[in-house]
């Protein structure tokens, strides 16, 4: 797993129980996913399909730097599945999992629309296609 974002969980981000909104850090993992999916699709458009169960296995408090974790697990046609892990980052407690999340390349009405990947490409990779 790759974690690839770090937020700081400030008193915003908490419900009355004065830990981590769970409302709070599912906005904040869609947003990573999205944004994770832009850049491997390379499209601007993106959609969220599909979350399967999502467990939550700890909390986190004021103060507390969560990392945000994202591996691919398959490339469909049209959509992009990832799995998704936040820990904390001072304990590597495990925060939430979400084992399945399905993201849609979607064209200017919405529809979804064939992307061409197959793997995971890094900034190296793309340099040296354009090379």
């Amino acid at each position: 797993m790759r974690f690839h974002t770090r937020k700081w969980v400030k008193p915003e981000d908490l419900n009355p129980n004065s830990t981590l909104f769970g409302g709070r850090l599912l906005a904040w993992i869609d947003e990573e996913i999205a944004l994770y999916s832009i850049i491997q699709l390379e499209t601007p458009r993106i959609v969220t399909k599909h979350m399967s169960e999502i467990n939550f296995r700890s909390s986190a408090r004021q103060g507390d730097i969560i990392e945000i974790g994202i591996d691919v697990l398959k490339f469909g046609t049209t959509s992009v599945t990832l799995t998704c892990e936040v820990r904390n980052m001072m304990t590597r407690e495990k925060i939430i999992s979400i084992d399945h999340i399905t993201m849609v390349g979607v064209d200017e009405f919405g529809k979804p629309k064939p992307h061409g990947k197959t793997k995971i490409e890094y900034i190296s990779d793309r340099l040296n296609r354009s090379s």
